[in-house]
């Protein structure tokens, strides 16, 4: 099969994945940040984040992700906590372990930034932001956050990759420089947590940018708006017995003309430091995934997709890796207290 032929094969059984523009990861919950910027400075520490994506392993031309996250909190009261009792009792905001008062925390702030590039076939989607967020106490055990995060994306073909039918003759397709093209984009969010829960919003690709293409004398064919992207995330930690945690969770995301995608997850953490999940994505894939907080350093985790759409007959399932730090960790925390 030749590049072109391989190119077009993937389009025509992708077309709504393409049209969605922004990557979906397996792993979300992992990395809210990645759907939410309200998630920056959630930690008492500097959380860096690097993932990778395989689609539909086996399949030439077949989507390729790879992305870089880091943020982390400014001016947050570290002496306050939460005590967790293992077996699903009432966590209680204190000041001091030793002295067990009260005191309420102070709001604090959070900034981070992302990097993120997809390649499929020819085309090549890079992504760069910063984000900024400000978490403010509600109550004795909720918070509530709202992020902004601005960015650029990037589009590209890679020439090399195609073929024309007349190499003779410049297509205009390719050469007349609108295949390499740069936006701007912002995304907004709201978070409201706690040690037991999370409800989030946001919204991606906000800004009614436009992609030029070659005039067809068709106006409803001159230029194309970037799709606004909308994520509904929740979840909830239940400490079901000692040292056995369970949490589900679920995930809708928004993209017209593209259909709704939902994911429902269900994860078992097992003593803070080994966890294991299944994960469901409607009339599109199944997903079992696993991983270790090895230490208050690092943790590691991966996903397999195995697919539920007609596409799966023509590939291997996909494949997903993230690999954590936690950087200035002078708590020494092994399992996220917030972001789980």
């Amino acid at each position: 099969m030749n590049k072109l032929l391989a190119f077009v094969t993937v389009l025509l059984l992708s077309g709504q994945v393409l049209a969605q523009q922004k990557p979906q990861y397996t792993q979300y919950t992992l990395n809210n940040y990645l759907l939410n910027p309200a998630i920056s400075g959630i930690e008492d520490y500097v959380d860096l984040k690097l993932g990778t994506r395989q689609q539909w392993s086996g399949l030439e031309g077949a989507p390729v992700s790879y992305y870089a996250t880091i943020h982390t909190p400014i001016n947050k009261d570290m002496t306050s906590t939460y005590s967790r009792k293992q077996a699903g009792g009432k966590s209680n905001e204190i000041s001091n372990k030793s002295t067990n008062v009260y005191r309420r925390v102070k709001a604090h702030h959070g900034v981070g930034g992302m990097l993120m590039t997809t390649k499929t076939g020819p085309l090549k989607r890079s992504s760069a932001n910063v984000s900024y967020a400000y978490h403010l106490p509600v109550s004795r055990t909720t918070r509530v956050s709202a992020g902004i995060a601005p960015g650029v994306i990037q589009y590209s073909l890679d020439q090399n990759y195609v073929k024309t039918g007349n190499p003779m003759i410049d297509d205009p397709a390719i050469v007349d420089g609108r295949v390499n093209e740069l936006k701007f984009n912002l995304d907004l969010g709201l978070w409201l947590y706690s040690q037991n829960y999370y409800l989030g919003v946001a919204g991606s690709q906000l800004v009614p940018s436009k992609r030029q293409y070659i005039d067809t004398g068709s106006p409803e064919y001159n230029n194309a708006e970037l799709q606004k992207h909308y994520f509904v995330t929740g979840g909830y930690r239940l400490d079901v017995m000692y040292n056995l945690t369970v949490i589900p969770s679920v995930m809708i995301k928004m993209a017209q003309p593209s259909p709704a995608s939902v994911d429902a997850t269900v994860k078992a953490l097992y003593a803070e430091r080994l966890w294991a999940g299944i994960s469901y994505r409607h009339k599109e894939s199944f997903a079992a995934m696993a991983g270790i907080n090895v230490s208050h350093l690092m943790d590691i985790a991966y996903s397999y997709d195995a697919s539920t759409s007609p596409l799966g007959v023509g590939h291997a399932g996909s494949h997903e890796v993230v690999l954590g730090f936690k950087l200035r960790n002078s708590k020494k925390v092994i399992c996220p207290s917030w972001a789980w």
